[in-house]
């Protein structure tokens, strides 16, 4: 069994606890900000998925987002977000899903995002393409702004980076997008924008359980992801993250430039 399919099995055995614990009353807590939920889904999902995968590489290392794992002298390190979407879980709103990626050193060569309730599991291997239950997977076609549909998320701030977004927003309308979604899960969004849904998204600070699985995706179907000024996106960092089809993308770093002050 390859990675992609270890991967592809934790991912589900995480999305098994979010169907067990979504719509019923749990207790939530606030982790760092007012804003930052975590719930027993959130922990319980991320120790099913280290525990599919310790079964076969326990040698390994982890960074999770619920929980420190002490580092071993290993190459490979998995990368998971075991419910991205906590604030939509815990208020009842369907759209979560579980990240899970594989890096060697410093470069992703395996992903798994899981949405369990739509029963979409998406996938890809380095080198070998991204896939949607099974079937290949491109980019959105979409040539220019004023035929893309984009997706955005804010920071957990409620200060200057929330200003920027906004002003990037009311910025992109006026170059006559086709609309902006902020859904709140951002591996989703950008599997959203590897499967075509989506012709771009970006954001303020993205950990790196948030975007590892989903940039693998997005290259994999055809598309680009950078930071704001077109760099290289470092793996183990929060970064600033910009994503498209490749068609759109010095349009909308043009846009985003104008607007953040980072």
């Amino acid at each position: 069994m390859d990675y992609c399919d270890i991967a592809c099995r934790a991912a589900k055995s995480a999305g098994r606890i979010h169907k067990k614990y979504f719509g019923s009353k749990l207790k939530i807590k606030n982790k760092g900000s007012t804003f930052d939920l975590l719930t027993i889904a959130d922990t319980r999902a991320e120790k099913a998925a280290v525990s599919s995968i310790r079964k076969y590489f326990p040698q390994h290392n982890f960074l999770a987002e619920e929980k420190f794992y002490e580092k071993k002298n290993s190459e490979y390190t998995w990368i998971i977000d075991p419910l991205d979407g906590t604030n939509n879980f815990a208020c009842g709103l369907p759209i979560f899903c579980v990240s899970v990626a594989l890096a060697h050193k410093d470069e992703v060569i395996a992903a798994a995002v899981y949405d369990c309730l739509r029963d979409e599991l998406f996938y890809a291997r380095k080198n070998k393409g991204a896939f949607l239950n099974g079937k290949r997977i491109f980019v959105s076609p979409a040539a220019s702004l004023k035929r893309s549909l984009l997706i955005t998320g804010f920071y957990y701030s409620r200060g200057r980076e929330m200003v920027e977004t906004l002003d990037s927003i009311k910025d992109f309308h006026y170059r006559h997008v086709l609309g902006i979604r902020r859904l709140g899960a951002a591996a989703l969004d950008l599997s959203y924008v590897a499967c075509g849904r989506a012709a771009g998204f970006w954001e303020f600070e993205l950990s790196p359980w948030d975007f590892a699985a989903g940039k693998l995706l997005i290259e994999e179907a055809g598309g680009r992801v950078t930071g704001k000024d077109s760099e290289k996106v470092p793996l183990y960092e929060k970064c600033f993250i910009v994503a498209s089809n490749r068609k759109i993308h010095r349009s909308m770093l043009e846009v985003i430039k104008d607007n953040y002050n980072v």
